[in-house]
């Protein structure tokens, strides 16, 4: 009897063991991140407002894991290239022999000019312009980088509270390796950003966006060519400037466009509906997209300051975007992930 009784307050002792673990998961989150707990949810558009890359819609099961509070500031990103010395894409001159392999054959090379350090960034318009063309605001700035964000004679000396941007993926995947984190999945993200309401359209909720100038910081007004400014900021905001969601996470919707894990498929979503229930899934093991079937292009969530209903609604919860994994725009950064 004594024997059993002794067994029992091991196995007693052990069990609460456990559950103070759990408990100091939740609690002891990583500085800088929060517990965003497992659950199962049914992934893809829920608006009138949803891509067709977004469907079909389909359950996911994730598991828990830690997620930075808010983008990669320009502050951090500092001390990872002080400590590495690292050189991010925005930063080399551009590789013709690598270029090529990723833009339809015969593309003629540009003048050796064209082909120096730099990256995109915004221009805007004098007025209404051809949406499907983004050339008439997109601009390569030779010179410009995350430390140089409009080019040169531009500055992060004010802006070092702002998340860092011209962040190819990359860049911010071997970032997240030196931080010993990860880039998060792109369902990962999704997860995150519904904060702990799978009802919700916006990371801030369903209020609608003409009324929710003051929840996050995307364009107001009328795009590329003018912007109300009413959420207060032209460019990026410094992180924490607006609301968290329901899971303490901020700048789930604008700011910039953050990075993730997966290649980009067109059919990523057919693929993994066929399947059922997919667990925790890691994205497609191809690059597909049918518009430009050569790049290498990896998806891109949450949106950015530069969008509009008009143009994008990046700030939707399920909306995908993606872009070449050598890419950096002047709207894009990242956050990382951390394995529990």
């Amino acid at each position: 009897m004594i024997r059993i009784f002794t067994l029992f307050l091991g196995l007693l002792f052990l069990a609460c063991s456990i559950t103070d673990k759990n408990k100091g998961g939740i609690q002891d989150s990583p500085e800088g991140m929060a517990f965003i707990p497992a659950g199962n949810f049914v992934m893809g558009g829920r608006s009138a407002g949803a891509y067709a890359d977004e469907f079909p819609k389909h359950e996911v099961s994730v598991s828990a894991f830690y997620i930075d509070l808010h983008e990669v500031s320009n502050q951090e990103f500092m001390a990872f290239v002080e400590a590495t010395n690292y050189k991010t894409i925005a930063e080399q001159n551009i590789d013709w022999e690598a270029m090529k392999k990723n833009l339809p054959p015969n593309t003629s090379k540009p003048h050796d000019s064209i082909l120096q350090a730099g990256s995109l960034v915004f221009n805007q318009t004098d007025g209404p312009v051809n949406l499907q063309d983004y050339a008439q605001w997109w601009r390569w700035t030779i010179g410009a980088n995350w430390k140089q964000p409009e080019g040169p004679g531009s500055s992060i000396a004010n802006r070092m509270n702002h998340p860092v941007v011209h962040i190819a993926w990359e860049d911010a995947n071997i970032y997240a390796k030196w931080s010993n984190k990860r880039l998060p999945t792109e369902a990962e993200w999704e997860w995150a950003a519904q904060g702990g309401n799978p009802e919700h359209i916006y990371p801030w909720g369903n209020t609608a966006v003409e009324a929710a100038f003051d929840k996050a910081n995307f364009w107001q007004g009328l795009f590329p060519y003018n912007n109300r400014q009413l959420d207060g900021y032209y460019g990026t905001a410094p992180i924490a400037s607006y609301p968290v969601n329901g899971y303490g996470l901020f700048d789930m919707a604008g700011n910039v466009w953050e990075w993730c894990q997966d290649r980009y498929d067109f059919n990523a979503y057919a693929n993994d509906a066929r399947e059922g229930q997919v667990i925790n899934p890691q994205g497609p093991k191809r690059y597909n997209d049918p518009r430009e079937p050569l790049a290498l292009k990896h998806v891109m969530r949450g949106g950015s300051f530069l969008c509009n209903d008009s143009y994008c609604s990046g700030y939707r919860a399920a909306r995908r975007m993606s872009s070449s994994r050598d890419s950096s725009f002047n709207h894009t950064g990242f956050r990382c992930v951390k394995d529990l």
